[in-house]
C-alpha cells in the first residue's frame, strides 16, 4: 500500500501581478485574438460550402418524394427513386464530413513516460503570465511521490493551460485579484490534477452542455476550449468532469492512468 503522501506548496504568486500588461503583451494577445477568429471563420466558411448543397438537394427530394406520395394514387416507384437519391446525398455529406475531420486529424499522440510534476513545473511560466494578465494568484500544490504517466506532453499542457485560462476568466466580479489553485493528487491507479477557481461557479442549466463543442457563456468565447480539453483527455484513456464548490468556486479535474507497471509493482 502506498503511504498517504505529504504535499509541497508552490505559491506562484506572479509578484509583478499589480502592475499593468506591458503594451507588447496586449498586443500579443490582440493578434491571437485576431488569428483564432480568423481560423474559425474560414473553417466555417469551408464546411457551410461543403454541406450547403448535399443538404438542399436532401430538402429538395424530400418535398418531391411527398408530393409524389400525397396523391389519391400515389407514384411509389417514382417515390423509391427519390428516396435512393437522398440516400446518395447523405452518404455525399457524410464523405464531407470525413474530409473536414481529416484537416484537422492528428496522428496518435506520440506518448513518453512523464512525470506530472515536470509537466506542470515546464508550463509554470506560462501560467504566471496568465496570473499576470488577471492581477492574480497561483497556487500549485504537489502530491510527493507521483507515479509516472504516459502522455504526450504538449498536449496535456495543453489541458492544464485551458482550464487554468478559464479559471482565471471565472474570477468573481467586482473582486480584484482571482485566486486559481493547481492540486496534482495520486491514488494507486492514477494521476489527478484539480484546477480549482474562486469564481462564483458554473449556473446549473449550463453544467449539462459544458463539454459541447461551441457551447460557451463568454461574449467572445468559441466553445472549443473544453471540448477539445476533453477529446485530449480521453485520448489518453483518462477521465475530465468538474463539480461546484457551493459558492466558493469550481473544481475542474482530469485524471490519467498511472504506468503499470508501477502498479505492479505497488
Amino acid at each position: 500500500m502506498r503511504e498517504k503522501t505529504a504535499h509541497w506548496d508552490q505559491d506562484v504568486d506572479a509578484g509583478a501581478a499589480r502592475r499593468a500588461p506591458e503594451p507588447s503583451q496586449v498586443l500579443l494577445e490582440q493578434l491571437m485574438t485576431i488569428a483564432r477568429a480568423s481560423v474559425l471563420e474560414e473553417m466555417a466558411s469551408g464546411i457551410a460550402h461543403e454541406f450547403n448543397q448535399p443538404l438542399g438537394a436532401i430538402v429538395t427530394f424530400a418535398q418531391t418524394g411527398e408530393r409524389m406520395l400525397d396523391r389519391p394514387e400515389p407514384m411509389v416507384a417514382a417515390a423509391k427513386e427519390v428516396l435512393q437519391f437522398i440516400a446518395k446525398e447523405a452518404l455525399g455529406a457524410s464523405d464531407g464530413i470525413k474530409r473536414v475531420r481529416r484537416l484537422f486529424y492528428q496522428d496518435t499522440p506520440s506518448r513518453t513516460r512523464s512525470s506530472m510534476c515536470e509537466v506542470v513545473q515546464e508550463l509554470s511560466p506560462v501560467l504566471e503570465l496568465l496570473a499576470l494578465r488577471t492581477r492574480g494568484r497561483l497556487h500549485v500544490e504537489m502530491a510527493a511521490a507521483l507515479p509516472d504517466v504516459a502522455i504526450d506532453r504538449r498536449r496535456i499542457q495543453h489541458v492544464l493551460f485551458i482550464l487554468v485560462q478559464n479559471a482565471f476568466e471565472a474570477g468573481t466580479p467586482n473582486r480584484p485579484g482571482p485566486e486559481v489553485r493547481i492540486a496534482v493528487t495520486a491514488d494507486r491507479y492514477a494521476v489527478e490534477v484539480s484546477v480549482i477557481d474562486s469564481g462564483c461557479g458554473i449556473a446549473p442549466e449550463h453544467r449539462a452542455q459544458i463539454f459541447h463543442p461551441f457551447f460557451t457563456t463568454k461574449p467572445q468565447g468559441t466553445g472549443l476550449g473544453l471540448a477539445s480539453t476533453r477529446a485530449i483527455v480521453e485520448a489518453h484513456q483518462g477521465t475530465l468532469g468538474f463539480e461546484d464548490l457551493a459558492g466558493r468556486g469550481t473544481r475542474f479535474w482530469f485524471r490519467l492512468p498511472a504506468i503499470e507497471e508501477q502498479r505492479r509493482n505497488e
